[in-house]
């Protein structure tokens, strides 16, 4: 795959089991290696989406899976889930535990938000302990979200933060810990400002393609149902930021992608 002389790109955050894909999910999948467009990740973030993802990767080649479960699905989770959950890293198809974080834009009682901590940091240390990265989702927490990963020492866990909202300075210190920054079709947003300034700011060698699909399409799809097809429009923003050719930016966070996700499993 990648000895071919056309650069392949690594969708590395795609949500193909949601059922806005179930009308034509088929189409679109078989549509990407096409496209230019593989290996996928498409990731858990329930116990049940981590349940269609792992089938997805069963289905097809080149898509591999995520198990984990998103802040906000944190009800899914007890100790026998979570005992489902940890069997599922063992599937050699799963890549990464993700997508597990904080979202304080949704949940505002304190409560909620500290049983979001405690998952989030359980499944970290599930991710130490079977040695795959994680993808963290963070919004509207960072504090909290760089606390938690401080107590589990998380510069030890390989791992991606991403639909990356915060600073450019905090950005930095994320890269400082080891971690990769997911930029999907947000920074090609005119609102954008401070995601155009952390990819100005931060190395080609720490960014991470990805789409959120179906979320997040890029201009000028912005509102529509988004596919790993619209990752060109990202491509074609950050070299515009960067000062680069498209085609550098396709290569090196291909590069990045199967320096983070376990080149073993791919």
């Amino acid at each position: 795959m990648r000895g071919c002389n056309k650069i392949m790109i690594f969708e590395t955050h795609a949500h193909y089991d949601d059922e806005q894909f179930n009308g034509d999910r088929e189409e679109v999948l078989l549509d990407l290696p096409k496209k230019g467009i593989t290996p996928v990740i498409n990731v858990g973030a329930s116990i049940e989406s981590t349940k269609t993802s792992l089938a997805l990767a069963e289905k097809y080649e080149y898509i591999y899976a995520a198990v984990g479960v998103h802040p906000s699905d944190i009800g899914d989770l007890n100790e026998e889930s979570f005992a489902w959950l940890t069997e599922q890293t063992k599937h050699k198809k799963a890549v990464a535990v993700g997508e597990i974080g904080l979202d304080y834009y949704w949940e505002k009682e304190s409560s909620v938000q500290e049983k979001q901590r405690y998952w989030f940091k359980r499944q970290l240390e599930l991710a130490k302990s079977v040695k795959l990265p994680v993808i963290i989702h963070s919004r509207d927490a960072a504090d909290d979200t760089m606390k938690v990963m401080q107590e589990v020492n998380a510069s030890e866990i390989p791992g991606v933060i991403h639909c990356y909202s915060y600073s450019p300075e905090l950005a930095q210190e994320f890269i400082k810990m080891g971690y990769y920054i997911g930029v999907g079709g947000v920074v090609t947003f005119k609102n954008a400002k401070k995601l155009v300034r952390t990819v100005e700011q931060i190395p080609m060698e720490r960014i991470l393609l990805e789409t959120d699909c179906p979320y997040m399409a890029p201009e000028p799809h912005r509102g529509s149902r988004n596919d790993s097809r619209n990752i060109p429009f990202v491509i074609a923003k950050i070299a515009e930021i960067k000062g680069l050719a498209p085609e550098e930016v396709e290569e090196m966070a291909r590069e990045n992608a199967f320096r983070l996700f376990q080149p073993g499993r791919l």
